[in-house]
């Protein structure tokens, strides 16, 4: 490789680590998300009018911040996903509404199956089941009110008929999606794996070397509620190349990991109705999730054929366009700061640049694993609680 091409990519990889460049990236998320969830709230008389033509509007308006994640990921990080699954089932993908069951072990497995979801056409109107807190964090969490996120408060009692009425009111949902469950109910950690373990040896279930027991009452519920509007659960199973740890940090910095992602339709009406019968085919197909790491691990890749459709260039087209409109006043503002001379207007500047470089690493800080959830420390029976992201 020519040494002039060499010394081009080492300034751009030494650009892309600089956090001036993260600051910008977090402020054109935020800015602009703030912008759209305004947007959003102006859609609320439309409702009134139209409920389908409102949900059709927030899901473009939900894609316009979902899709910078994403487009950070493909085109700043160039992070390649590499999809593993049958050409029959291939065809199937995006074209109909779909769980998609995904382990839990990564910082950025959310990022990973945003990316899938964008390749096939569904990322505005994909759903999660996720815990209560999140509906009040600015951005994604006021999005997802608008998009009619499920949300849980991981106490079964209440949840129950709280999340079984939130299910209910996708049946007539007018585009196609994927309902995502972490069925683990929290990330992966030794700690949280042992206790699971012990779970698992005072109920004589196999044990499970890399993933948790799943959590099977969330689970049960979503397919009973979604029964005849679902057409299959995607068996999704997620590893990185070389025994990579990627971060949210490492993809700000512009380091390129490579996903590989296997995943299984299975069409809904093979998934028992009785409780119990469900209960014990998930924690069968967590049995064979093990068996696909143990695969990938022997041998470096999952079962099945490649079939990794392209990125988009419009979660690019999208980044840009919103760095645009919130990045224009921005530069106007701070000429007109530089150029007063005002010391006390400088220094309000400096102190509002310093606290939003405090607030972006917290931003990245809470998706580091360490920081992660404390549910699922505690010996509690998997059948006691629900599976949430």
């Amino acid at each position: 490789m020519p040494k002039r091409l060499l010394g081009r990519m080492g300034l751009l990889s030494t650009l892309k680590s600089q956090f001036i460049c993260h600051l910008i990236i977090c402020y054109v998320f935020l800015a602009s998300g703030i912008l759209i969830n305004l947007l959003q709230v102006c859609t609320l008389p439309v409702w009134l009018v139209s409920k389908q033509l409102f949900r059709r509007i927030n899901i473009r308006l939900g894609y316009c911040i979902v899709s910078q994640v994403v487009a950070v990921l493909e085109w700043w990080s160039c992070t390649k996903c590499t999809l593993y699954t049958d050409p029959a089932s291939h065809l199937l993908y995006g074209k109909e509404k779909a769980i998609v069951i995904l382990n839990h072990k990564f910082e950025i497995d959310f990022l990973c199956g945003w990316t899938f979801c964008e390749r096939f056409g569904v990322l505005g109107s994909s759903k999660v089941l996720a815990k209560q807190e999140l509906a009040y964090v600015p951005v994604i969490g006021w999005m997802w009110y608008f998009l009619e996120i499920v949300f849980c408060k991981r106490k079964w009692e209440e949840d129950r008929t709280l999340v079984a009425q939130s299910l209910q009111k996708l049946r007539d949902y007018p585009e196609n999606y994927w309902f995502l469950l972490f069925c683990e109910g929290t990330r992966f950690t030794p700690e949280k794996h042992q206790a699971s373990m012990q779970v698992a040896e005072s109920k004589g279930l196999p044990k499970l070397k890399h993933h948790l027991l799943p959590r099977t009452k969330g689970f049960w519920v979503t397919v009973q509620n979604l029964r005849g509007t679902v057409s299959a659960v995607y068996d999704s199973t997620l590893n990185f190349r070389n025994n990579e740890k990627p971060t949210m940090l490492g993809v700000l910095n512009g380091k390129k990991y490579h996903a590989d992602l296997y995943v299984r339709r299975i069409p809904l009406e093979l998934i028992p109705e009785d409780e119990k019968e469900c209960a014990a085919w998930l924690h069968k197909l967590y049995q064979e999730k093990d068996s696909f790491q143990e695969h990938y691990e022997k041998t470096g890749c999952f079962p099945g054929c490649d079939m990794s459709p392209p990125r988009q260039s419009w979660t690019l087209i999208n980044w840009i366009f919103w760095s645009c409109v919130v990045l224009y006043p921005l530069v106007l503002m701070l000429t007109h700061v530089i150029s007063s001379g005002s010391v006390l207007t400088i220094i309000v500047a400096v102190v509002v640049c310093s606290a939003a470089s405090v607030a972006v690493r917290g931003m990245i800080g809470q998706t580091e694993i360490g920081k992660g959830s404390k549910y699922g420390n505690r010996e509690v029976p998997p059948n006691n609680s629900k599976g949430s992201s």
